[in-house]
């Protein structure tokens, strides 16, 4: 090591040398001839990549990927390598890294979808009624329902549809971007629904594969990244956003048009085109389409709601298409809402989320229709079918929508639905029964408070125990007027506000905006929910306190004007409410 500091200018075969015999020796020695360092250092070169070369192979053949067993026998390479092996890694955890590496590999290796595609397996016949009673009592209704609609609106055949002008007519100057959105959970129709969209004689602008919270996500995304086809996405979360998940999806979409499907619908190869073309027609350019829909329940002769499943009821509504019944849609009919389906312009989708909805479990489909209707006077269709051709049908495997509709038996779930439609029926949602049978009543009152509830009682209690007379109340709800605390003002029964009967509406102001300093929310939710009210029970006057909020007063004021019933707004002091019982006495006609 001194040599190294008191020769400087030694060459660098001399001063190698020296290191060597130092690190041998322990001490410095003689330096030897060139050449007889020159030959050592080439003998160690040698030396050492001779081992490098035999460590590399070794560990390549130790790497827990390899499978000795399937690979020639390399003579003393193979044996020493399977021997180590054996005293370094433990055959159970060989096996198991053998295996996660053959699953990965697998995952990385280009498929096709003939390699991952699964298919659902129907093995059981359409559901059909043999129910002489019940056949007839749905076909009366749904034709009740289809000349009604003859009549006031005009309902089209496919043909006629198809006949109509359209903004988006195939062949035309202008080619819709259609956005389909997938939505996946544990069924096995992702490729039967990605093969018809791939062959629409329309062609979709991109599809939307979702899977939130689905145990067969890995699945779903093989089959996806197996068409390998740039419009074809995949979103994926552990989390399950569930019913309302996809169409928080379709807010992102820079498409003209979106198209949500479920898992149990599989479109016929014209679907995209047929759609596309009612959409932009004037008719119905303001709707949403599907291929399945709900009438919701008509009012029976005890003045009640029924359940929309109640059994052997006429009044419980209809479900359409309905093979059971034997009933098939051959022209347009607009529905109260649609299952399964729904085809609607980008911005339309906006319109679910003006309100809070009733709950996050279930019902996206009605506060679809509901809100469209209350927001933007849009209308819920179920298209008509050729008969003959499947490829015009939503869903032309409709076994597996029918057992998603006849299997929901859970008494929890159909108690929150029944809840829901009617809650949406008492806040001005003008079903298909209400445009069927307009009501006609004497009155109707508005609180905002309890303590205007407690104001109007005498002459609301007045026109109710007039005979002939008809009045209801509507009260705020939410923070503002609860319907509980509005009915022991009235004294009447707390139950009155969970009874499916015309008596009390409760408007639930606050599920626009909860929090907020702004009259918006409170006169956009009066105003909205007044209008359809109105609509629907057209009284011959609307009647509220005077010193009731500046902004309800204005929102009472529009909803009343709309009417084209002429609805004669009444503001009365609270002073003088017992004064002027005289009016539950007057004939409808001489009302103000």
């Amino acid at each position: 090591m001194g040599l190294g500091r008191t020769t400087p200018n030694m060459r660098s075969g001399e001063y190698l040398d020296g290191m060597i015999s130092d690190y041998v020796g322990g001490k410095a020695k003689m330096r030897a001839h060139k050449s007889s360092s020159s030959r050592l250092v080439t003998a160690l070169t040698c030396l050492q990549f001779a081992f490098a070369i035999y460590a590399t192979f070794l560990l390549y053949y130790m790497s827990p990927a390899v499978d000795l067993r399937t690979k020639p026998d390399f003579a003393w390479a193979t044996k020493i390598a399977q021997h180590w092996k054996q005293l370094i890694i433990p055959p159970h955890v060989l096996g198991r890294y053998q295996e996660s590496s053959s699953l990965l590999a697998a995952e990385l290796s280009p498929t096709t979808p003939s390699e991952v595609c699964e298919h659902e397996q129907i093995d059981f016949q359409q559901k059909k009624s043999n129910d002489a009673q019940m056949i007839k009592l749905k076909r009366e209704l749904y034709d009740e329902v289809l000349n009604f609609q003859k009549k006031s609106v005009g309902t089209e055949t496919l043909s006629e549809l198809m006949a109509m002008k359209s903004k988006w007519k195939l062949g035309g100057p202008n080619v819709p971007k259609i956005t389909v959105i997938l939505n996946h959970f544990k069924r096995k129709t992702l490729c039967s629904q990605i093969d018809t969209l791939l062959h629409q004689t329309l062609p979709f602008h991109s599809i939307w594969v979702l899977s939130f919270g689905s145990p067969n996500e890995l699945s779903l995304k093989r089959i996806v990244e197996s068409y390998n086809d740039s419009r074809i996405s995949f979103v994926s979360s552990s989390y399950d956003f569930k019913y309302y998940g996809r169409f928080q999806m379709a807010l992102q979409t820079e498409a003209d048009l979106v198209y949500i499907v479920d898992d149990d619908m599989i479109p016929g190869k014209k679907m995209l085109q047929i759609l596309a073309h009612v959409a932009g027609t004037e008719k119905y350019k303001n709707s949403v389409l599907g291929s399945i829909g709900r009438i919701l329940p008509f009012r029976q002769k005890d003045y009640t709601f029924p359940s929309y499943r109640k059994f052997r009821s006429k009044e419980a509504g209809l479900y359409l298409p309905d093979p059971a019944y034997d009933i098939t849609i051959d022209r347009i009919v607009q529905v109260d809402f649609l299952s399964s389906s729904w085809f609607l312009s980008a911005e339309h989708v906006k319109t679910l989320f003006t309100e809070t909805p009733f709950t996050f479990m279930t019902g996206e489909d009605l506060h679809l229709s509901y809100q469209l209707q209350k927001y933007r006077n849009a209308g819920s269709f179920v298209l008509p079918v050729d008969p003959k051709d499947k490829e015009t049908w939503g869903d032309s495997e409709h076994r597996l929508a029918y057992v998603s509709e006849t299997t929901v038996i859970f008494k929890d779930v159909v108690q929150v639905r029944d809840d829901q439609w009617w809650r949406a029926l008492s806040t001005g949602y003008v079903t298909q029964w209400a445009a069927m049978h307009p009501q006609k009543i004497d009155a109707l009152f508005y609180a905002h408070s309890v303590e205007e509830v407690k104001a109007l009682a005498p002459l609301l209690e007045k026109f109710r125990s007039t005979v002939g007379k008809k009045a209801y109340i509507v009260v705020s709800g939410g923070r503002y007027c609860p319907c509980e605390e509005a009915t022991t003002a009235l004294s009447w029964p707390k139950g009155i506000c969970r009874e499916r009967r015309f008596k009390i509406f409760d408007l639930g102001i606050g599920s626009l905006s909860e929090i907020s300093d702004s009259e918006v929310p409170v006169l956009q939710g009066v105003y909205s929910s007044m209008k359809g009210l109105i609509k629907i029970h057209n009284p011959s006057v609307l009647i509220t306190v005077s010193d009731i909020d500046s902004n309800v007063k204005k929102a009472l004021k529009m909803a009343s004007e709309a009417n084209s019933y002429q609805t004669t707004m009444i503001l009365l002091p609270k002073s003088s409410v017992s004064k002027v019982l005289w009016m539950a006495d007057l004939r409808a006609t001489a009302l103000p």
